[in-house]
């Protein structure tokens, strides 16, 4: 090994800069302790070479090449290469955005640029990828071709840490849909599909330290198109929204912007009966400090939210219910509760006037709210109490009771939405945008950032398996030659979250320990994963544990973990909301009949799944509203929603990615495998079909059942005539 001096050009560590780039001003050869360097400031520098490891500073690209607008055209590709490649694009050219091969990496200018006119979208459309500058029109556009000319369903995948811009990208994506798959007929479908944004944006987003416009929910829009590809409709999912932000905001945080938007156009003659006043009055909104956002005019965003509203053809009517329900949620974190002298119970006066306004526009009884805001029933087996509530116990249930109120009126605005965009129309093929939250780490991490960072630690095993793992499988199939490139793989971590006796199994456990605390939990995952390379205990804390992420170690505080997994509402206060006067409060807070909401079954749909909960249903014997997150799902903890949304999400991308062809021939030989055990049994018929695309699969075969949540049968097989094999 010899490196000569005087051109070769390396990147060495620096505390300050990151990265420092210096010049090999003498000889090196194998076995010496050090390398001489000469930085641009013409300093000199010896830096150490570790003569075990013999580990050399990475080589700097010649400067020919810096600038490349595709980072796989470098010659070295390692993390200086490709920050100083982003630097010069994004410093010296204005380039926000720079390929990867097809992967678009885009950087946040934090201001407008004038990049996404309709005559941009125009002159991407029909381009390949390739012959014009880097551009989310040119992704898009890319999606766009391969559905028409291979007839199959694509997926974008819009990831990056918070703040980075996916929910803008996702949105310009959806805008060059909108423009080059204009429906032919007049029904401004695409109109409809762009309108949702200010409505999910109002609803789900919040001022966070990272972002003043963060999505505090993941999405994904699945926009549908006929035989010419026009587009003729679309479905959005949503997951895991931040329930905890409504009744809590950390320092120069806000809540959800619907929240400021109506407070600021509370004085509006129409919203006199809300009773609301400014934000800094209301303990929901004002936790945060500062209750505006620079630049931000919320009465101005709310016309625009209205507006799209109508657009989408929510009435009047239906607006004002939405509205009063928000209000109602303020009023109710303004209750005065009043400790009595025992501590052990509390009250509410009869006169508060925020339970006035609460009860008022919700439609519901004023003094059955009241009562049970402070007590709860416990039923045995013999007889049934009533017990008073602490101030502590009624503030976590008020808080809890606020939470559930916004989900449901949440999910109920995402409900008419999709049935805004629904389509009888026969859908042909569709477009998957995938916007979920970015990787996150705050001064105090908390249950929030863990769910976020799981789920982004899920979608960084599927890169990292699109991109490296089943590509190195297709070469090893096709017998090229090609030497394995070692990439990490992020499993060990996943594990340790997700698997029997992880982080969030023992945080179940916990939870169903009658006297189970964030403490005795912590110390349990001492216990039990003080080895786990990703896993590690603060040395100054007792409550804290340290998870070490693909993109960086986080602590997080286990306070507060087990009640936001509990989520406990209890029973009665939503049997009073149940009997509200107004239908559609009613409505939020029936139960459901199906165990997952029904979805119509069209062509290319996304697969229907059918759940069954890991554990026999066991009746509780307090009555605590187990309506949560988890509720329609079966599952006991929001937790095992957390866990089942991840594998959905993760099975729609597998289905609708450029490698589907993979997972297609895995299938067909799993199905022709399984066809063949079931005729050497004999057995009474056990494969059952159902629905014409998306097969949920069950064979009782064996001591223990199998199921299979749903597989994708390729049409090419013929199998639509089959009811039960």
């Amino acid at each position: 090994l010899h490196w000569g001096g005087g051109y070769t050009k390396v990147w060495i560590p620096d505390p300050d800069e990151v990265w420092r780039s210096g010049e090999i001003i003498k000889d090196y050869k194998e076995g010496d302790k050090s390398l001489h360097l000469k930085f641009e400031d013409d300093t000199i520098y010896e830096y150490p070479v570790d003569l075990k490891t013999n580990q050399l500073p990475f080589l700097r690209n010649p400067d020919i090449l810096v600038g490349e607008n595709d980072l796989t055209a470098l010659s070295y590709l390692h993390e200086p290469a490709v920050l100083h490649n982003l630097k010069v694009r994004f410093l010296e050219s204005n380039h926000i955005y720079t390929y990867c091969g097809i992967v678009l990496v885009a950087i946040n200018p934090y201001e407008q640029l004038p990049i996404y006119e309709q005559d941009v979208i125009y002159a991407y459309s029909g381009q390949n990828m390739g012959d014009m500058d880097p551009h989310i029109f040119a992704v898009a556009e890319e999606a766009y071709k391969q559905m028409a000319r291979d007839e199959k369903n694509q997926s974008i995948i819009v990831s990056g840490e918070s703040g980075a811009g996916k929910t803008v990208s996702a949105k310009y994506a959806m805008r060059f849909f909108a423009s080059v798959g204009g429906s032919a007929s007049e029904t401004n479908i695409e109109e409809k599909v762009l309108a949702s944004s200010p409505i999910m944006e109002a609803i789900g987003n919040a001022k966070t330290t990272r972002n003043d416009n963060s999505s505090r929910f993941g999405k994904y829009i699945q926009i549908g198109f006929d035989k010419r590809y026009h587009i003729i409709g679309a479905n959005m999912r949503t997951y895991l929204l931040e329930k905890s932000r409504v009744m809590f905001q950390a320092d120069d945080e806000r809540n959800y912007h619907i929240f400021y938007q109506l407070c600021a156009s509370a004085s509006l003659p129409e919203f006199k009966d809300l009773a609301l006043t400014c934000a800094e009055d209301f303990f929901y909104t004002s936790m945060g400090g500062d209750t505006t956002i620079d630049g931000v005019d919320d009465a101005d965003d709310f016309e625009k939210t209205r507006h799209a509203f109508t657009l989408l053809g929510v009435k009047e009517s239906h607006q004002m219910s939405i509205f009063k329900i928000i209000a109602s949620i303020l009023h109710l974190g303004n209750l005065e509760i009043q400790a009595e002298r025992d501590g052990d119970s509390c009250s509410i006066s009869k006169q508060d006037e925020h339970l006035n306004n609460f009860c008022r526009l919700l439609g519901v009884e004023h003094s059955q709210m009241q009562h049970w805001l402070c007590h709860r029933k416990l039923a045995t087996t013999a007889e049934t109490y009533i017990k008073p509530m602490s101030v502590q116990q009624v503030m976590n249930a008020r808080n809890a009771l606020a939470k559930h109120i916004y989900a449901q009126l949440f999910n109920w605005i995402v409900e008419h939405i999709n049935k805004a965009l629904h389509t009888t129309l026969k859908q042909h093929s569709f477009i998957g945008v995938l916007d979920i939250y970015g990787f996150e780490t705050f001064e105090v991490n908390s249950f929030e950032q863990f769910c976020i960072n799981y789920a982004n630690e899920k979608l960084q095993q599927q890169f990292n398996s699109h991109v490296f793992k089943l590509e190195q499988e297709e070469y090893m199939k096709e017998q090229i030659p090609w030497t394995l490139i070692d990439f990490y793989d992020n499993q060990p971590c996943i594990d340790l979250i997700e698997a029997k006796l992880g982080i969030l199994d023992l945080l179940d456990e916990e939870c169903k320990v009658p006297k189970g605390t964030d403490q005795n939990w912590a110390q349990k995952l001492y216990d039990r994963h003080s080895s786990s390379q990703h896993f590690q205990k603060p040395r100054m804390s007792n409550t804290s544990f340290i998870v070490v992420h693909f993109a960086d170690k986080v602590e997080y505080q286990s306070d507060g973990f087990l009640e936001k997994n509990r989520d406990t509402v209890y029973e009665e206060q939503i049997n009073i909301l149940k009997a509200s006067k107004y239908q559609m409060v009613a409505d939020l807070f029936q139960d459901e009949k199906d165990s997952v909401p029904a979805t119509p079954t069209i062509k290319g749909a996304a697969p229907k799944i059918s759940i069954r909960s890991a554990r026999p249903a066991v009746k509780a014997a307090n009555k605590e509203h187990k309506k949560t997150v988890g509720h329609q799902f079966s599952c006991y903890w929001p937790s095992k929603t957390l866990l089942f949304c991840f594998q959905q999400i993760v099975k729609i991308l597998n289905l609708y990615t450029p490698v589907n062809e993979f997972e297609e021939r895995v299938t067909v030989a799993f199905i022709r495998n399984i066809q063949a055990n079931l005729q050497e049994r004999n057995d009474p018929p056990q494969l059952l079909l159902d629905y014409k695309y998306m097969f949920p699969v069950l064979f009782p075969f064996s001591p223990s059942s199998i199921t299979m949540d749903s597989i994708h049968i390729p049409a090419s097989l013929n199998l639509e005539f089959l009811n039960e094999v």
